[in-house]
Order: C-alpha cells, then sequence, then structure tokens
C-alpha cells in the first residue's frame, strides 16, 4: 500500500487561518500591527521568489510586511547599517534577512546584528544557546514546521527512533536538539556525509528526516517499511523541484511521505508568521 501523504500545503492553510484571527485579537488590543521587515541583497531569482511567497503570507494573516532592497554591490556596513536601524525602530518587530547574502558581505555578522528579539528567523546565537537549553524565545522555522507536521498528524515521536540525515545549521542541528528534548522525548541519530554504512543507520529509524541537498539520494532500500518519511531538500533540477528522497521509489515502502513540494515548504513560512505575531507579543506586551 503506497504511503499516506503529509500535505503541508493544506495544514500551511490551516494555520494561517488559525493566525488570522489571532492577529486581528493582537491588532484590536493593542496600538499597532505586526510588522515583518525583509531585507533582500542583490538579485538572486531564488531568492526574489521566496521574499514574494513570505510577503503574500503575511497579507493574508494580517501581518504588515516592509521589503528593503539593496544592490548587489552594497557593502557589510551598509547593510548592518540598516539592520541597526530596524533594531531600533518601533514599528518593526521582525527582521528577516533573505540568504544568501552576496559574497563581499559575512552572513554570520549579518545575523549576529539583527537583535535576538527581532530575529525571528531564529538564527542569532543567543537563540540558538536558549534553544539547546530548552528556554527559546522562537522556534528555528524548518525544524517548527516539522514537528507541527508530525502533530497535526498525530505522529507520535516519543521513544522512537527519529534519523535525521543533514547537519545543517538551518535543520539538522536545531531538529534534533527539539526531538531529544522532554515532550518530544525521540532517540535521536544525526547523520552526515562522514557516516558509515548509512542505509543500514537509515533503515534503523520510525521517522527519517532527510536535509542533505541532495536529489533523490534516499532511496527506497534505505527506508524501514512503514517508517514515516520527511523530506526537507528542494532541489531544481531539468525535470523541476525534486526532493532529496526519491518520492516514487520510497512511497511504496513508506507509512508516510511528504511531497515535493507542498511539504515541509509551506510551513517554513507559516512558522515565520507565527515568529512575527510572537516577537509582536513580547515587544508590545
Amino acid at each position: 500500500m503506497p504511503a499516506l501523504l503529509l500535505d503541508g500545503k493544506s495544514l500551511a492553510r490551516q494555520i494561517r487561518a488559525e493566525l488570522r484571527e489571532e492577529v486581528a485579537d493582537f491588532i484590536e488590543n493593542n496600538v499597532t500591527i505586526p510588522t515583518l521587515a525583509a531585507v533582500l541583497v542583490g538579485n538572486d531569482p531564488a531568492s526574489e521568489v521566496y521574499v514574494r511567497f513570505k510577503r503574500r503570507d503575511c497579507e493574508e494573516v494580517g501581518i504588515r510586511s516592509q521589503l528593503h532592497r539593496m544592490p548587489e554591490e552594497s557593502t557589510q556596513e551598509e547593510l548592518l547599517a540598516l539592520i541597526a536601524k530596524l533594531n531600533k525602530s518601533d514599528e518593526v518587530h521582525g527582521i528577516l534577512v533573505q540568504l544568501p547574502v552576496p559574497d563581499q558581505i559575512r552572513t554570520e555578522r549579518v545575523l549576529e546584528a539583527i537583535s535576538p528579539l527581532k530575529d525571528v528567523d531564529a538564527f542569532h546565537p543567543e537563540n540558538v544557546g536558549r534553544l539547546v537549553q530548552n528556554r527559546p524565545v522562537y522556534l528555528p522555522c524548518t525544524p517548527h514546521g516539522c514537528l507541527e507536521l508530525l502533530k497535526r498528524n498525530d505522529i507520535s515521536t516519543v521513544g522512537k527512533h527519529v534519523v535525521i540525515v543533514g547537519r545543517s545549521d538551518i535543520v539538522g542541528k536545531p531538529l534534533s536538539i527539539m526531538l531529544a528534548q522532554r515532550g518530544a522525548d525521540a532517540t535521536v541519530t544525526l547523520c552526515h556525509s562522514r557516516t558509515q554504512d548509512l542505509p543500514a543507520v537509515t533503515r534503523l529509524a520510525d521517522i527519517l528526516i532527510v536535509a542533505i541537498g541532495r536529489p533523490k539520494f534516499v532511496t527506497a532500500d534505505m527506508v524501514k517499511p512503514g517508517a514515516t518519511v520527511i523530506d526537507v531538500g528542494i532541489n531544481r533540477t531539468d525535470g523541476g523541484l525534486v526532493g532529496d528522497v526519491d518520492f516514487d521509489g520510497v512511497k511504496e515502502v513508506a507509512g508516510h511521505l511528504t511531497p515535493v513540494p507542498g511539504g515541509v515548504g509551506p510551513l517554513t513560512r507559516v512558522m515565520l508568521l507565527v515568529n512575527t505575531l510572537a516577537a509582536a507579543r513580547r515587544l508590545e506586551n
């Protein structure tokens, strides 16, 4: 029997509907509108698409969005000056610098410059540290989206063996921490490019999460029958967008499987809205 699909698109639509009510209630009881400021340096086509989607999402739930465009040749000092201005602005609750930035700008320096209370991506070192201590201000968007996908589809992580393929700072590392903490209570194995006999490890997973950035990397023989497989990858190929999982093969083995597109991606964007509203609540109250 083919795997049941975990539809992130419809779930994101449901969460946005919930947020619309929460944002409306916040606006009614405060003197401000939750506002997300996005900064786009250069003209990267993929970044243009992401920012457009995020602005549309904000409009749908009643969050105000700002877009600050900077030319490709902008210096690091110019970008830091803009971030400092947004940090001080009482009208801005969340700040998002769309990555990647041009080569002359150090990503780490930019992320450190954003106020932790306005860091709705949860990339600032202070917010990462608070996550490790299970005292987060905000949860990182893609890992949070993965957890919501599991939770709202009644897939328990308690006592389960979760294998994560990919150790990035954006997905793999924070997700491994979140899943191991009390409440999620999973046993977590974090794999990477130097993991020996990776297929033997992935076949142990009750829940397999793949975020390695290689198209169709995980094949059916790497999946335990009946496992839940979450594909975080988005890869552009001649055939269009594909994930890090060989969808056609794995769907015949897995119990649950996310599609690409339409799986984790929409939830990543909606969690940014969740964090922006949370930031507005913190900064106004």
